[in-house]
């Protein structure tokens, strides 16, 4: 390996993901692995990584494959815009109509890439309103932990 690709096994530990989750993520097309090797074995980048992580942060929280695929597609394509010089080519001198589609050089139009934010706003909203959900059910987890406890200690 040359260090930018890695195998299946190495990504597994980095993740917290066993192989089979892995596989099934890119079975559901969430995540593909960048390249193969001569032998035929997944080979993932630091991006590829990036993205399981997506995956598992999102998971416990509730979030569906679809919402998964979904979140990954809007980020991408932002980050795409990003790397192509994206919102910087968006000013009030801009072509009427030039707002809601890509430009020649595929950046994003005003109106789209607004669009995709909301998308990523209401995915960050929902994570927010379930980490909330989540601590509720810790603070009355760790009462029953505390309940037993006592009882143990009497």
């Amino acid at each position: 390996m040359d260090g930018k690709h890695m195998q299946i096994g190495e990504v597994a530990a980095r993740t917290e993901l066993s192989l089979r989750t892995i596989r099934h993520y890119e079975e559901t097309g969430l995540v593909t692995p960048s390249a193969r090797s001569q032998g035929g074995f997944r080979l993932y980048t630091e991006n590829d990584v990036a993205r399981l992580m997506v995956v598992r942060r999102m998971k416990p929280l509730g979030f569906t494959l679809d919402q998964m695929r979904d979140l990954l597609d809007a980020t991408d394509r932002l980050d795409a815009d990003d790397r192509s010089g994206g919102h910087d080519h968006l000013d009030a001198h801009s072509r009427p109509g030039a707002h809601d589609r890509p430009d020649a050089h595929g950046r994003l139009g005003a109106e789209e890439r607004q669009a995709l934010l909301e998308r990523v706003r209401t995915y960050q909203q929902a994570a927010a309103e379930q980490v909330e959900k989540l601590r509720v059910q810790l603070a009355r987890a760790e009462d029953f932990e505390g309940t037993l406890r006592a009882r143990l200690e009497r």
